[in-house]
């Protein structure tokens, strides 16, 4: 059996590799590294370059290697740009993703396992989601991943194939062994921006909109760290090979935190105090979205073994200690 991980030089991706890789598995990447690194694969990894919209590519890269499954990570992830170029998105999210459906249903792929988010319920208020409440999505990129969601479950109900989807919630922190992180010099992501204007990088920070209806009037966000993340992507691959059903699951510990708690988290471990303006509400953000995370303890076992926010927070600072260093 082969693993084929899509956009497996990039941050999410690149952890994946190394948990497969880990547990011995024969691991093909497909990354374009339009925002992937080829020094993020792992050295155990076959790297093929090129994009998992290409039908013909992947349905060669199947047949050379013997490929039974699909992890598929890659795609654009930013709320805001996905609200100022839509057709980006429905380009390099759903597209990409029909095509990459098609090539593995010709491949005969037995298993295939895709990276949804939390963005396809929208506005939800300050309750934790579960897996059956509606789903609104407010930006182009939640639903082009959407999109994506409903592909397979058709493609599914007609053709031999299994599917797991896992909706994200905020990943973050780096692998512990300091061997991949968040590593977009400009990435959007809270606590990695936290980081680097805590470590100079950035002159500051900026909080967007401070009026929600929130405990503190900022964004509350499940933050998960990505090394569990990708541990339930694991146990999702289990799943499927056991010949169990296709499952939709949420990936989330179930508590959230503000912006606010979070940069003040960030000035406590890196110790330092910097600057963070108050600004204006960015479009396409909710108030407020966590989760309870129980369909997928239930179901795969999961157990978290990082949900703790200093952790989080410590191995982020630490990777981007190390990338200054590499950098430099």
């Amino acid at each position: 059996m082969t693993v084929l991980v899509t956009g497996g030089a990039g941050y999410i991706g690149s952890h994946m590799v190394l948990n497969l890789a880990d547990s011995g598995e024969d691991v093909v990447v497909l990354d374009n590294l339009v925002t992937g690194f080829d020094w993020a694969i792992d050295a155990r990894a076959r790297f093929e370059p090129g994009n998992a919209g290409d039908i013909d590519l992947v349905t060669g890269l199947i047949g050379k290697y013997g490929i039974t499954e699909i992890v598929h990570f890659a795609g654009s992830i930013v709320v805001p740009e996905s609200v100022a170029d839509p057709l980006k998105y429905y380009a390099n999210n759903t597209a990409t993703s029909r095509n990459l459906i098609e090539a593995a249903v010709r491949g005969g792929v037995k298993h295939f396992i895709f990276s949804s988010t939390a963005a396809v319920y929208g506005m939800t208020g300050l309750a934790p989601v579960v897996e059956d409440t509606p789903l609104h999505p407010m930006s182009p990129y939640g639903r082009s991943k959407l999109m994506t969601e409903w592909m397979l479950a058709d493609v599914a109900a007609a053709h031999d194939i299994t599917y797991g989807v896992l909706r994200y919630f905020n990943v973050a922190g780096a692998d512990p062994q300091k061997r991949s992180g968040q590593s977009t010099p400009e990435a959007t992501h809270l606590i990695k921006v936290a980081c680097q204007t805590a470590l100079g990088q950035r002159a500051k920070m900026d909080i967007f909109g401070t009026d929600y209806e929130t405990p503190d009037g900022t964004c509350v966000r499940d933050y998960i760290h990505v090394t569990d993340l990708i541990a339930a992507h694991a146990l999702l691959l289990r799943h499927l090979r056991a010949g169990e059903e296709s499952a939709t699951l949420n990936c989330a510990y179930g508590r959230g935190y503000s912006v606010r708690e979070v940069v003040e988290t960030v000035r406590r471990v890196s110790g330092v105090d910097f600057r963070a303006d108050e600004g204006p509400r960015r479009p396409g953000d909710p108030a407020s979205i966590t989760a309870t995370g129980e369909k997928v303890r239930q179901m795969l076992g999961w157990m978290p073994r990082h949900d703790d926010l200093d952790e989080i927070v410590e191995t982020a600072y630490a990777w981007e200690r190390y990338l200054a260093t590499r950098n430099s």
